[in-house]
């Protein structure tokens, strides 16, 4: 029986990670970067400057920016966000920007007064911002994760910072407490009116961008594409998750739950879960359960691979909803590992290459292989441990995964970039 102390520090990490977002989650960083420097500078800048780490630059380069009238690009996040943002919405930064604003950044873009250049840093998520106007001016550092901003300088004048221990905390709870067992458990015991709330928005935000995507505004309309090869649950499930990730990448300006940092990672590791429970009709309780567990297990397994790195954020969070999958179809936690184990058997060398509409197929790649995980585990089957990089149990083959992801990947990750800026 879990204590009151651990149900507390399960649901707080979840109230840390299951936050709304507009757009892809990096140049909204970016944005809200900005519009806390503007702040700061107190005035409107009459000069920008971002300089930027590879992965930022890769995740920002071709998305396209909610709220901005199809815009894309490092320069249109941060002039928007200087121009119309509002820190005080954190990752809604650009909820308020209008048509008028618009138009005013892409003069200040196309008058030259943003610049862009690489930050050369070992650290993935790492950006610093400077702004000035007339005699003032004004630098802000973000280090690790998108909001944790490690540094304010104005007028050569330190007025924040933070040590670098306490900069490399990405997050506020220790997540180190995780693992299958007590993600189970809590999922299985927690009072749902505790959770309701939280998961009552994750419900209603990530299944309405993923009912946008499927009118097939965006990109290729993948949604509308995979529910046409088969009429099954299963291509509902990869229908919807994707349509949900093509409108996000495609600018729509609906706001998302996202889950360790990312929208993507938000819609897929909730929308599938949704999905099957409305197919099988699953209780209320039930289906607040199953997004318990998927929330926890795909922070638990981002927890390990990093904010950003060369290994697709898709591949963690389609595992978890095909094993909150399991978990919903009444799975024993022998199930439940093997639905883990056979995921990340077939899909972990999946690389990330940025932000874009077509990571949307990379979602739907993800839920082939989960899914069809699932499957084989209801049938009692699945592939071996100590074959390939399985390991003994599934704690430890997730935290293997992960050190490939972080470090074993990292020169990949710097192969991508190069290829990117070229």
């Amino acid at each position: 029986m879990l204590n009151q102390s651990i149900k507390d520090t399960l649901y707080q990490i979840m109230k840390e990670e299951l936050i709304p977002a507009m757009g892809c989650t990096e140049p909204i960083a970016l944005a809200y970067a900005c519009a806390k420097a503007k702040e700061v500078l107190g005035q409107r800048p009459e000069w920008i400057s971002a300089s930027c780490s590879g992965n930022i630059i890769k995740n920002v380069r071709c998305v396209f920016i909610p709220n901005s009238n199809g815009m894309t690009g490092i320069e249109a996040a941060c002039v928007l966000g200087a121009l119309g943002g509002s820190s005080a919405k954190e990752m809604e930064v650009l909820a308020d920007v209008t048509p008028a604003i618009i138009e005013e950044a892409k003069q200040y873009i196309n008058a030259g007064k943003c610049e862009v250049s690489y930050l050369d840093s070992e650290i993935p998520l790492h950006f610093v911002i400077e702004m000035k106007a007339q005699e003032h001016q004004v630098a802000l550092e973000v280090k690790h994760s998108h909001m944790n901003i490690t540094k304010i300088e104005k007028d050569g004048q330190i007025l924040f910072e933070k040590e670098e221990e306490e900069a490399f905390s990405e997050e506020g709870i220790d997540r180190s407490i995780l693992n299958l067992d007590l993600i189970k458990e809590y999922a299985d015991t927690i009072e749902i009116e505790e959770i309701k709330p939280l998961f009552e928005r994750v419900i209603r935000c990530n299944m309405a961008i993923a009912e946008e995507g499927m009118k097939g505004k965006y990109g290729v309309g993948i949604g509308n594409i995979l529910q046409a090869q088969g009429g099954d649950v299963y291509h509902r499930i990869k229908a919807f998750a994707a349509a949900g990730s093509e409108a996000r990448m495609g600018g729509c300006d609906l706001p998302v739950i996202i889950n360790s940092g990312s929208g993507n990672q938000g819609i897929a590791s909730s929308v599938p879960v949704i999905v099957y429970a409305m197919h099988i009709h699953a209780s209320e309780e039930l289906l607040y359960r199953s997004l318990v567990f998927s929330a926890l297990l795909t922070i638990y397994q981002k927890e390990f691979i990093g904010r950003l790195s060369a290994f697709c954020g898709a591949v963690s969070a389609t595992c978890s909803s095909g094993a909150a999958i399991t978990y919903m179809e009444g799975g024993s936690i022998e199930q439940i590992q093997m639905t883990i184990d056979s995921t990340l058997a077939i899909t972990p060398g999946i690389i990330c290459d940025g932000a874009k509409i077509s990571c949307a197929a990379k979602i739907a790649s993800g839920l082939d292989a989960s899914l069809l995980a699932h499957t084989m585990a209801m049938n009692d089957k699945q592939y071996e441990p100590n074959t390939g990089i399985l390991k003994d149990t599934v704690d430890e083959t997730i935290h293997t995964v992960g050190h490939i992801g972080k470090v074993g990947m990292k020169d990949t990750d710097k192969e991508i970039i190069k290829s990117m800026l070229k």
